[in-house]
């Protein structure tokens, strides 16, 4: 897969997770009446799986070579350091640097911390999460299989 079209699953499989995240959450919170937190932690879980998934059996499906727990495992840690990325902005700007409107909230936390974490996911993804196959080195040739026993030479 060329890197635009890894781009494109990419952002095809974030746009999947971010409507789950979105529907699951206002479905928990105001349709089931669950708790604000509880229904934004159980959304993003939801999320994190479908994301996972997808970048599992899509994106980056060429690449299996970690086991899932390891790979899952991995793909959790780095979703908590895009969270904490977007985090950070909002925080930088909202508290930081006093810009505290709603408007510039959502663009600190939703555009450009969203931005920086799913340009830091991506990488993590490609290259340290979803890992190629270890490839098995081809054993070696029969002669070397055998190990020649020395003879005892009697005096």
């Amino acid at each position: 897969m060329n890197i635009v079209q890894r781009l494109g699953s990419f952002t095809i499989v974030g746009t999947v997770a971010f409507v789950v995240d979105l529907g699951a959450f206002n479905l928990l919170a105001y349709g089931l009446g669950t708790g604000l937190m509880t229904a934004k932690i159980l959304s993003v879980a939801l999320a994190t799986v479908v994301s996972w998934a997808g970048s599992r059996y899509f994106t980056f499906k060429e690449l299996g070579g970690r086991t899932s727990f390891h790979e899952i495992l991995l793909f959790a840690l780095t979703n908590l350091v895009g969270l904490g990325i977007a985090a950070g902005c909002l925080y930088i700007s909202h508290y930081l640097l006093g810009f505290t409107s709603v408007v510039a909230d959502n663009i600190a936390g939703n555009v450009i911390g969203v931005l920086l974490g799913n340009v830091f996911r991506y990488f993590s993804y490609r290259y340290v999460v979803f890992q190629p196959p270890t490839p098995i080195p081809p054993a070696p040739p029969a002669a070397f299989h055998h190990f020649p026993t020395v003879d005892r030479v009697h005096a």
